[in-house]
């Protein structure tokens, strides 16, 4: 009988003991993919910042350090994209290789910097401040998405606003009216 409560006392502590350890482990939910790169994009203008000579805090930081945070990862990008004297300039599908040097795509960059604009203001600081939501920053933005579109031979075209849509066709439905 003793070494049946002992068993039995046994099995019961190892049954809170285990019950209670599940109830500690519980993981957070992982993160989104979306959260995750935020994480590693935030992270590495960061370290960026940090190997700069003198380094850069955040607080010192301005649209001029995210403009050279572009043109550094420039240098990582798998896009060709075609100079001005290149044979294949203009062309969307040329036929051979040439030595026209690899970029950063423009929509890469314009995830990458709506991800750090979202991580900064996450992080304590303000909107007005924000210097990825820089005004310098969409310029240079809108000059890559052009020039690769020029490189390219492939124009971006802007979608019509809805207000053009909806005006025509009330004015259709007014000269109706007036017939």
């Amino acid at each position: 009988m003793s070494s049946d409560r002992r068993k039995d006392s046994a099995e019961g502590s190892s049954r809170s003991t285990a019950s209670g350890n599940h109830q500690h482990q519980q993981q957070p939910a992982p993160l989104s993919r979306y959260e995750s790169q935020k994480r590693r994009d935030w992270n590495s203008f960061g370290q960026y910042l940090k190997n700069q000579t003198p380094p850069v805090s955040l607080s010192q930081c301005n649209f001029n350090h995210v403009l050279d945070f572009l043109r550094y990862l420039d240098q990582f990008g798998k896009t060709k994209v075609h100079l001005h004297g290149c044979v294949f300039f203009g062309q969307p599908d040329p036929p051979a290789a040439c030595t026209c040097p690899l970029r950063q795509a423009w929509g890469s960059l314009d995830a990458l910097i709506g991800r750090l604009r979202a991580a900064y203001e996450e992080h304590g600081g303000s909107p007005e401040t924000n210097p990825f939501g820089n005004g310098a920053i969409r310029v240079y933005l809108r000059e890559i998405k052009e020039c690769q579109a020029k490189a390219r031979g492939i124009p971006y075209k802007k979608k019509k606003k809805k207000r053009n849509q909806i005006k025509a066709n009330d004015e259709a439905k007014a000269s109706k009216q007036a017939a």
